[in-house]
């Protein structure tokens, strides 16, 4: 099967139906099952006490964060590169999700850092870029939005999507290039984790309930652009005739 065949918009509207039910009900599962351990079966931390359960919510939020960006990214890449509509489409979809993701890793580090660093907010390099990544993310919608013709949006923000794609590794390894007041990393390590088991169980899984709510929530997203395109054109198609 071609990749012209797969990015059909008519075989993702047919096969997404099918995904979307499953994905829904696994995340609400998912995120269920990890607040529980999260907020009441996982120990507290013998530094940050119960503080540290808010790392439930803030550490999935900031991982989503950036892989929304990369698959952003790798979307605009697909349209810029093969003019598939559908990963322009997908890249669209995928923006303000991600968006929401920052935002949420951005509050919920300020409710962790105000206890831990006794301030809300502080201009450390993983805090600047994480809100640098938010900023992309609204400029990405922005452009997008910007032109009269779709595909000159398309282009323009696709572009702005694969630039700005610098700065997540920048995001990932501002604690390893920078003396940062944000703790180091403690999950994705060569020498492997050293966060306690007790904790980095529910961390996971809130990690793959967060992913699958962004499988489902974008395919929603992806089936309401794809159906307004499809009536955009049916009124031009109107109107020329």
């Amino acid at each position: 099967m071609s990749w012209h065949l797969l990015a059909s918009p008519a075989r993702f509207m047919r096969y997404s139906e099918r995904i979307r039910p499953w994905a829904s009900a696994l995340a609400l599962g998912a995120i269920a099952i990890g607040l529980y351990q999260g907020l009441f079966a996982s120990p507290a931390d013998y530094q940050q006490g119960d503080t540290v359960r808010i790392m439930y919510v803030h550490v999935p939020s900031a991982w989503m964060a950036l892989f929304c960006y990369t698959a952003m990214a790798v979307s605009s890449a697909g349209y810029l590169v093969w003019k598939q509509p559908l990963a322009e489409i997908a890249a669209r979809a995928t923006a303000p999700i991600g968006a929401c993701f920052t935002a949420l890793a951005l509050a919920t580090g300020s409710l962790w850092g105000k206890p831990m660093w006794g301030t809300w907010w502080v201009w450390d390099a993983r805090l600047t870029s994480v809100l640098v990544l938010l900023f992309l993310y609204l400029g990405y919608m922005a452009l997008a939005d910007a032109f009269d013709d779709p595909v000159k949006g398309g282009k323009a923000a696709s572009i702005l999507a694969l630039v700005g794609f610098v700065n997540v590794p920048i995001v990932k390894f501002s604690v390893d290039w920078w003396n940062t007041l944000h703790q180091p990393v403690s999950v994705a390590r060569m020498d492997g984790p050293t966060i306690d088991p007790a904790m980095l169980a529910p961390l996971l899984i809130m990690a793959a309930g967060f992913t699958l709510y962004y499988v489902a929530l974008v395919i929603v997203r992806m089936q309401a652009l794809v159906l307004e395109r499809r009536v955009r054109a049916l009124q031009q198609v109107a109107a020329g005739a």
